[in-house]
């Protein structure tokens, strides 16, 4: 895992030298994304820098450095990720009479692209990736992602400069670079956490959708748009309309077998590796199948903190006994923890306001110490219906669904007026949902129009699902995990993984992503997944055969902080300087009379807006930072 960025110049105004010290400032920019090494390729004629970060994984020699060019000459490709069966593409590339000059997945993925191109290729690969390639021969930049956008990258022009980067710092440390707040990105912000691809908190500056690739030739490049090459949709549908006719007991064999050979790819690696391990379902199983296909003693990592209903670490500690793992847990204090807050808005470089990304970046700081790659459990709340979300908001349309639109509407205006706590407040915000599908937007969101916290209300606001193509499901359960599938897993879980980890120059690996997995599992029957009310009903079961049911069979409990209590206290005056209502008001952003409003009421205790506040602090101390 490494850091990529370069650009295009359309200007052609640099000779090579500045090609590469402009190149080498972006691609410094996050040296904690590839500590091991430096690299930088330019070509002064057609204006085109490449730069790249690398942390080594696999092939630590001088034979896997990047920039790398292909075996003929005619591609040079910065590429960031792991492709997990690039074993198996290396045999069938010899046998077709390549040559190899080292062992790195960099080489193997050339190849390819040399042997099948570009499209095809990515259709074979299985991975985490994303990469620029540039092909010499058609004068054509393309950048690529991986299926469910584990890995990063933002790209866009600012004027005749096409900037592209892991992390939006390294397009700043560009000269041509705009920071100018897009609007529209920050009211989504506002409503949701994180901003949802394709937008950045940049104007002009996007995202690259997974399963996509985008690419723009030298000349008349600026309207190109992303291209699919694998597409989640399709899958969704063929799975939920004609399910796999398989018995339970067969559909848990044929996962035990699918996931392990997903973990045992994901432990190839020539440095040290370990897993992540916080007791839960996801992470207990990725454990129990690395230490089932290890010679060697797994290392495993958990935090634990004093607050006992956010400590999950003796669950941890008592699995990793029954699993015989190597396992090391630090206990956090809450001062600690607090004392990350100030690093955040640099670690996700734009507003990002999930508050388990504090110790999400932790365990992955202690995790360092000892290895340089740690699995983990992420995509199984997604794609086995694990989120308990899913059940409340099938409780809420079972009860208020047959009640007519209108008649809610007024039941929420007259219970609006009355002091009530802060879930009956979210109960009242999605009374006026029209369908099953606007309910479950309606729960994923702070606010049911987040341009009442913005100062200036003149921009359009899009609902996060404008940007996924609509499926045709036949359960609301359905759509309920496509929907995560295609926005909260890649723009928030991804998003708080990847800087976490990366801030911390640890590689992490999420076997549950694998995509051949993630097809097995919309393909099986909802039933298995989803079952009265509980969800991961299969993973529970297969998990059953390597770890006793009594020791993780309990509440699911949130890898989080106490911000709420923290706000009220030792965060208070941190909070208080980033809100004061003149300051906002001479931002121009936010809404001071508004949240001073929030802000009272919960210091006082009459309503919990811990994540609302949450929400604004993170994008006041981005703002701060810039």
């Amino acid at each position: 895992m490494c850091g990529i960025t370069g650009f295009i110049n359309l200007k052609n105004d640099q000779n090579a030298a500045a090609l590469n010290a402009t190149v080498s400032r972006m691609s410094d920019a996050f040296i904690h994304r590839g500590p091991d090494g430096s690299g930088a390729w330019c070509d002064e004629e057609s204006g085109i820098a490449l730069g790249h970060r690398r942390l080594a994984i696999i092939d630590l020699t001088a034979a896997g450095h990047q920039p790398m060019a292909s075996s003929n000459d005619r591609y040079v490709i910065t590429y960031n990720g792991e492709i997990y069966n690039f074993p198996a593409l290396k045999q069938r590339l010899e046998a077709k009479g390549k040559t190899f000059n080292g062992t790195s997945d960099t080489e193997a993925l050339l190849s390819a692209i040399e042997e099948w191109g570009l499209t095809e290729t990515l259709k074979e690969i299985n991975g985490m990736f994303a990469f620029a390639l540039w092909d010499k021969h058609n004068k054509t930049m393309h950048l690529a992602r991986d299926r469910m956008g584990e890995k990063p990258l933002y790209y866009g022009w600012s004027g005749d400069v096409f900037l592209f980067g892991s992390e939006l710092k390294s397009l700043r440390a560009h000269p041509d670079f705009r920071a100018d707040i897009d609007r529209q990105a920050l009211s989504l912000y506002m409503r949701h956490s994180y901003i949802p691809a394709p937008l950045s908190i940049y104007k002009g500056i996007h995202k690259l959708p997974p399963a996509s690739f985008l690419t723009i030739p030298l000349k008349g490049a600026k309207n190109t748009q992303p291209t699919l090459y694998w597409n989640l949709k399709d899958i969704a549908e063929k799975g939920t309309h004609n399910p796999l006719e398989i018995s339970f007991e067969q559909a848990v064999d044929e996962l035990d077998t699918r996931l392990y050979d997903a973990v045992q790819s994901r432990m190839l690696s020539d440095v040290p590796l370990g897993s992540f391990l916080s007791g839960g379902i996801d992470s207990s199983l990725i454990t129990a199948l690395m230490q089932k296909g290890s010679t060697n003693t797994v290392k495993t990592f958990c935090i634990g903190f004093e607050e006992a209903a956010y400590n999950e670490a003796q669950h941890a500690k008592e699995i990793a006994n029954h699993l015989g793992t190597n396992h090391t847990q630090f206990y956090v204090t809450a001062q600690e923890a607090r004392n990350i807050i100030p690093s955040l808005p640099t670690i996700y470089d734009e507003p990002f306001a999930d508050p388990s990304q504090i110790p999400t970046y932790m365990v992955a700081k202690l995790a360092r110490q000892h290895v340089t790659v740690a699995l983990s459990g992420d995509g199984g709340d997604e794609g086995f219906a694990g989120y308990s979300r899913y059940h409340l908001t099938q409780k809420i349309n079972n009860v208020l669904g047959p009640v007519p639109h209108s008649l809610r509407c007024a039941m929420a205006g007259i219970l609006t007026k009355l002091p009530i706590g802060g879930r009956a407040q979210k109960l009242l915000q999605i009374m006026d949902f029209k369908t099953p599908e606007d309910l479950y937007a309606l729960i994923m969101a702070q606010w049911k129009d987040s341009n009442i916290v913005l100062e200036n209300k003149t921009s359009p606001l899009i609902a996060t699902n404008d940007t996924i193509a609509h499926a045709d499901l036949p359960h609301l359960v359905d759509h309920m995990t496509y929907t995560d599938m295609c926005s909260y897993l890649p723009d928030a879980i991804m998003v708080k993984v990847d800087r976490a980890s990366m801030a911390a120059s640890l590689e992490t690996r999420a076997p549950l992503l694998d995509h051949t997995l993630i097809e097995f599992a919309w393909a099986l029957p909802r039933t298995m997944k989803f079952n009265h009310g509980e969800g991961k009903r299969i993973l529970r079961t297969l998990l059953e055969r390597y770890i006793p049911k009594p020791l993780f069979d309990r509440p699911k409990q949130g890898f989080g902080i106490p911000h709420g209590q923290w706000l009220r206290g030792p965060l208070r005056e941190w909070a208080e300087t980033l809100i004061e209502p003149k300051r906002l008001k001479e931002e121009g952003f936010l809404n001071p009379e508004l949240i001073h409003q929030k802000w009272q009421e919960h210091l006082s205790g009459k309503q919990d807006w811990s994540y609302f506040i949450w929400n604004v602090l993170m994008f006041q101390a981005w703002y701060e930072a810039q």
